[in-house]
């Protein structure tokens, strides 16, 4: 099967969040299948930096209002492909500064989507099926309906989109509507127009072949209007092509057996490196090295989303309980001040790392006792399924993936593989965490609880082979037409 994975981001290329991971574990997954699959990327500065590009020689002319815009075709190991336009790509971030997003993200994103189908014609590839992914790609299958629907080129090209997070939607003034190049009737309710804005993302969701999202449980949310951001009207009418597939993890990269970031390797077999790995950590942090008292760790973006204002509120209750707490990421500006003031009060007990340290993950994973992860909401999440493969025990919020994924631990039974609360309280927060601290004194349940985790199989082979699936399906149905 023909395969192109049109996404913003893809490790090891470029990385905001976990979007791209997703999307490059899919590719790898692809090729082991002996899928014919591609990457399309737009050709960031650090790209070119760190990558070592081969030019096609082909170019591509995008129409951008009443301009065109030229961009060149580069590759990567005949498995992706960069479209280079250095006034939209070239530059230091990926979508925006500290101080905001980039005022010119509609016009970079329309050219690479409708670039996206330019370089399908450009290197002669008739893709059977174009994965979109986010709002970045949300127009895709729009001009596929569209601008390019008498195009022989892409008659039997299927449309699919990812959403990895709905409450990112490309919202943008309909003044930029003539740059899309689409008929002025589309910008209506039932069109993009959303609250008096073009609505990038929805114009992915009314097109599309079929609707993905990153997990069963988020795909129920979001049909809900507590989830919805405002679109569960347009998934609830396309919920016969809407379904979940949950992520899974590279188990290469994360894999406590052969990890070279971390002081000890250790197994499901032999588990007693972790040890070593939680006292290396505390060292590294400058927190007493204590390795019976409880390490509580949390890697992530700092933002509302991910329940930072209820670890704040928490603090006091979290460090009096005798745990010690390592926070890693990066994110809003009002977290990352408040976050350390809070370090330097708590010096000692709580470290906090502004920015993102790959080592110091990796060392958070495997040297954690529990895993903090009290998001608001979270269409899958990444970091439970990882921190259950290192043998650290998630104690997550009851929503979306970390639903999907983390099994309630059972006193009775003695069964589980994390602690789960349903409210979005700091009350809630605190006494999930009780529950943990409660067991964790317990060494032979706490035992048993990590080796559950660790038996938990998150690897990409199954979440590839639905993707495929679901792939055949929407070709077959094209080809039908």
């Amino acid at each position: 099967m023909k395969i192109l994975i049109a996404t913003p981001e893809a490790v090891p290329f470029a990385k905001t969040g976990g979007l791209a991971d997703v999307t490059g574990a899919l590719l790898n997954e692809y090729r082991k299948m002996k899928e014919e699959a591609y990457l399309v990327v737009p050709l960031y500065g650090r790209v070119r930096e760190n990558f070592k590009l081969r030019d096609t020689g082909l170019k591509i002319s995008v129409p951008l209002g009443n301009r065109k815009v030229k961009g060149r075709i580069f590759s990567y190991e005949n498995s992706a492909y960069f479209i280079e336009c250095d006034e939209f790509f070239d530059r230091e971030e990926i979508y925006g500064t500290p101080r905001g997003d980039y005022p010119d993200n509609a016009a970079r994103f329309i050219f690479f989507s409708r670039g996206v189908l330019e370089t399908c014609r450009a290197l002669g590839f008739r893709p059977d099926v174009i994965h979109c992914n986010d709002w970045q790609t949300g127009l895709i299958p729009l001009y596929l309906n569209t601008v390019y629907s008498s195009d022989k080129f892409f008659d039997r090209t299927a449309s699919i989109i990812t959403v990895h997070n709905l409450g990112y939607q490309g919202l943008f003034p309909q003044s930029d509507m003539p740059l899309t190049g689409f008929d002025r009737n589309l910008f209506t309710p039932e069109g993009i127009e959303f609250y008096g804005k073009i609505n990038f993302l929805k114009a992915g969701l009314i097109s599309a072949d079929s609707i993905t999202t990153v997990s069963n449980n988020y795909a129920k949310e979001i049909l809900s209007r507590e989830y919805g951001f405002g679109l569960d009207g347009v998934l609830r009418k396309r919920v016969s092509v809407f379904t979940g597939i949950v992520n899974g993890i590279d188990s290469r990269e994360w894999n406590p057996e052969s990890d070279a970031f971390i002081k000890r390797n250790y197994s499901l077999q032999d588990i007693d490196g972790k040890k070593e790995c939680k006292l290396q950590l505390l060292k590294e942090c400058s927190i007493r090295p204590d390795a019976e008292r409880p390490l509580i760790g949390m890697v992530g973006r700092l933002s509302s989303q991910k329940g930072l204002d209820l670890i704040l509120e928490s603090l006091d209750e979290i460090l009096s309980a005798g745990a010690n707490l390592i926070i890693l990421g990066r994110g809003d500006e009002i977290f990352h001040r408040r976050l350390s003031s809070a370090a330097k009060k708590y010096k000692g007990r709580l470290h906090v790392k502004v920015g993102f340290e790959d080592s110091l993950a990796h060392n958070i994973y495997a040297g954690a006792d529990i895993f903090l992860m009290p998001s608001r909401y979270e269409p899958c999440g990444i970091g439970q399924l990882i921190a259950m493969r290192y043998g650290t025990i998630p104690a997550a919020r009851r929503t979306g993936g970390l639903a999907d994924t983390i099994s309630d631990y059972q006193p009775l039974e003695g069964e589980g593989t994390g602690f789960l609360f349903s409210d979005y309280t700091a009350d809630a927060l605190q006494g999930c965490l009780k529950r943990a601290l409660c067991v964790y004194v317990n060494k032979a349940r706490w035992k048993k609880l990590i080796r559950s985790a660790m038996k938990m199989n998150f690897s990409w082979a199954d979440s590839a082979k639905k993707y495929i699936e679901l792939y055949d399906k929407v070709a077959r149905m094209k080809r039908q037409y």
